[in-house]
């Protein structure tokens, strides 16, 4: 070192900062990428994003030839630190002035500066350094085995391997998030949809079916002309048979099957019973994402939903599902409450009893429970615990709400003020 100019030596100071710099702005940029996006450039066969792609298959190995390089020039740079400083301020004073003054500029220079930058701009960090990086590690190879079999036997004692990585794998919280945080790169009405793909598994066929008693059917011991009536003014294309009870279910007829049935003269009730199809049974526990899978798989579109002592308690089809995805299937041009909601012009709303609560809370944007009853009247008679009179009011989950009729036990309408929760609300949250 006594031949070599000081000159020269800051020149080769330089040097090595520069690549101190180029291995820690090559660590973050590799360890910050977005690992989705680099494997969608990899499918678009760019070439940066296939070779950072290849030195990710194992971070083990990367961040071992990286803390390798690293940790050379940096030595490599004390050392030649120690000796200019040696040079100008003597033996004495030379050491401390050289570890100061470096410990600062390779703070600035070649840790802070480069690793923030790559932090911002990751691509345009590892894609240009991954063509040295990828060489490197092919030469370098023999002593980053000998590093990573040291560091992944302590590993190893504390059962983690490198090789099986899955730390990438998002769960379906953090899928919404992604969606949610998408902003304007996905419209709006794609981030509701996806957003009701991932609740299909924590909604059941309880909470969307049609309840029993609302089940359009025919009694096939009816007389034959009121089946006749029936099956001709249906608003349903698959209508179900039963005998007496609806507990006797018989099965579904089409009500195409029974006009191929009227145009042959061949309409009659032991022809119309040859013509059901088969039910299809499924447990009111059943989430929607299984129950979706499994409609699809028996090739059925409707399904009776039962409970656990195989009593049928209602009705659900394959739209009511695609319902929830894409929400409500409509004509109208405006948007119109559904038949159970009215609104009144003194603000308040006039709500059916037997609303599903679900379906209200989706379209008056309310926030009644929905862990317990599924319909209005239930969660009334569970939170008074009796079946209240008319004209009594109370206050449910923040919403005023007025007992306006009551019909066979039940609840048959409510009166509720969303406005004056709203204000109660605010003057909460003040």
């Amino acid at each position: 070192m006594d031949d070599i100019s000081t000159s020269s030596l800051l020149i080769i100071l330089g040097i090595l900062i520069f690549l101190s710099a180029f291995f820690s702005s090559s660590e973050t940029g590799m360890m910050s990428i977005n690992r989705y996006r680099l494997k969608h450039l990899v499918k678009q066969k760019h070439p940066g994003a296939k070779r950072v792609h290849e030195l990710l298959k194992r971070p083990d190995r990367l961040i071992g030839l990286i803390l390798i390089g690293n940790n050379m020039v940096n030595i490599g740079a004390a050392m030649l630190a120690g000796i200019i400083a040696e040079r100008y301020y003597g033996d004495v004073m030379g050491p401390i002035v050289a570890t100061f003054s470096l410990t600062l500029v390779i703070l600035v220079f070649a840790e802070v500066t480069p690793k923030t930058l790559a932090a911002l701009y990751p691509e345009k960090i590892s894609f240009p350094t991954s063509i040295i990086l990828l060489p490197m590690l092919t030469v370098m190879y023999p002593l980053v085995y000998v590093v990573n079999g040291i560091t992944n036997g302590i590993l190893a004692l504390l059962r983690i391997s490198p090789e099986n990585n899955d730390g990438h794998n998002l769960s379906t919280e953090e899928l919404r998030t992604v969606v949610h945080e998408a902003g304007v790169m996905i419209p709006k009405q794609h981030q509701e949809m996806l957003k009701s793909i991932f609740e299909l598994e924590n909604v059941t066929a309880e909470d969307i079916m049609v309840p029993r008693n609302d089940i359009v059917s025919i009694d096939i011991n009816d007389d034959w002309k009121n089946i006749q009536k029936q099956l001709t003014y249906s608003q349903h294309t698959r209508v179900l048979l039963y005998r007496d009870s609806i507990d006797d279910a018989v099965g579904f007829i089409h009500v195409r099957d029974a006009l191929r049935l009227l145009s042959k003269d061949q309409f009659s009730k032991a022809t119309l019973l040859r013509a059901v199809r088969e039910i299809y049974f499924t447990p009111e526990s059943t989430p929607l994402n299984t129950l979706m899978v499994k409609l699809q798989n028996a090739k059925e579109r409707i399904g009776l939903v039962v409970d656990e002592y195989g009593d049928i308690q209602g009705l659900v089809t394959f739209e009511d599902i695609l319902e929830e995805i894409v929400g409500d299937f409509t004509t109208s041009i405006q948007p119109t409450h559904s038949k159970e909601v009215h609104a009144q012009q003194d603000g308040s709303i006039l709500v059916d009893g037997t609303a599903n609560i679900r379906e209200l809370n989706k379209e008056m944007h309310w926030h009644f429970p929905t862990e317990g009853p599924k319909t209005l009247n239930g969660l009334i008679v569970e939170f008074l615990e009796e079946i209240p009179q008319t004209n009594i009011s109370f206050r449910l989950a923040g919403y005023p709400i007025e007992i306006v009729e009551i019909s066979d036990n039940m609840v048959k309408t409510v009166r509720i003020m969303p406005k004056l929760y709203i204000k109660q609300e605010k003057n909460d949250s003040n």
